[in-house]
């Protein structure tokens, strides 16, 4: 039973693995894909030399749909932009920013486009520009965060726009994805999960700690940058939130935070890493294979018949 987001992505399922920087690399992608999503490269903060090395590793062992999210803040943007069109990636998630000056040239390559957005102002932009479709991501999702939950935003984003709307943010099993349908998304982007399959190279004490987290382990930091980001609490977020609002807060944050994200996931420093992952973590029990975190979602009968109502054009 098709959705719109599959039949325009191309993949079996209406589920979309969230591009996590550090975490979302070629095994991840490849098994996500193969199991019947649609698997995303992150390219982060990496230069395009490393994302496009991915890129070929996931080609070698995937010949499904898969996606790169660009993270527009990134110093190696333009270069990325410019790679996911030679070589010729299917679909492309934007992040932190406008890909305005990109829009074109992807759209000239025949690139699916779906910008990452927090509000309606910014979805109903995205869909002007000509985005195919766009993934209204909730506070509840780990990493960067806007301000609105996944229950406030979904709705509203899928009233705003023409164009297929992705839920994100604290989906993680089938009553959640069932919650998304409900809201009126077409279909779901799953982050935080997708860290303890099997096929995710993150090193083995980042899926402890998601595993371990309790409901109030949760955490965001930085607001006062501007860029709020949701982890999971160690010493390191104990130290962000001493100064969040101290004299210039926001610079000695961004000094502290520079470079964690990369000892937690490569390193598993449990003290200073930065471990990233979104509310739901405290619901993770157990790493298994990503076939069957799909298979757990899309066998379920409640989804089948989510999925059957939202093809009808039933509201439930």
């Amino acid at each position: 039973m098709k959705q719109r987001i599959d039949k325009l992505l191309g993949i079996q399922y209406p589920i979309i693995q969230g591009g996590m920087a550090w975490v979302s690399d070629a095994s991840l992608a490849a098994a996500v894909s193969n199991a019947g999503g649609l698997g995303v490269i992150a390219a982060g903060n990496a230069p395009a030399s490393w994302v496009k090395e991915q890129i070929i590793a996931l080609k070698e062992i995937c010949d499904k749909p898969f996606g790169v999210n660009v993270m527009l803040l990134s110093p190696f943007a333009d270069e990325i932009a410019q790679l996911v069109v030679e070589l010729e990636v299917p679909v492309v998630f934007t992040g932190a920013g406008n890909p305005r000056k990109y829009i074109d040239s992807w759209k000239e390559a025949g690139i699916k486009i779906l910008p990452v957005v927090a509000n309606k102002a910014l979805a109903q932009m995205m869909q002007k520009m000509g985005a195919d479709g766009v993934v209204a991501e909730g506070s509840e999702a780990g990493g960067h965060i806007g301000e609105l939950g996944t229950l406030v935003l979904v709705p509203m984003i899928v009233d705003a726009v023409d164009i297929p709307v992705v839920a994100a943010g604290g989906i993680c099993d089938a009553r959640t994805t069932v919650a998304a349908f409900a809201l009126g998304a077409d279909g779901v982007q799953v982050g935080t999960r997708f860290i303890l399959a099997e096929e995710c190279t993150a090193h083995d004490n980042y899926k402890s700690r998601v595993i371990r987290a309790k409901d109030v382990d949760s955490r965001v930091t930085g607001r006062v940058t501007g860029h709020p980001v949701r982890l999971l609490r160690n010493n390191l977020t104990r130290e962000l939130a001493k100064l969040e609002y101290s004299e210039n807060g926001a610079e000695k944050i961004e000094e502290i935070g520079a470079g964690s994200l990369r000892i937690a996931v490569v390193e598993g420093d449990l003290k200073e890493g930065s471990f990233m992952a979104g509310q739901c973590a405290c619901r993770m029990d157990k790493v298994e294979p990503a076939k069957d975190i799909i298979s757990n979602i899309f066998d379920h009968d409640m989804v089948k018949q989510a999925l059957k109502l939202a093809q009808d054009g039933t509201k439930t």
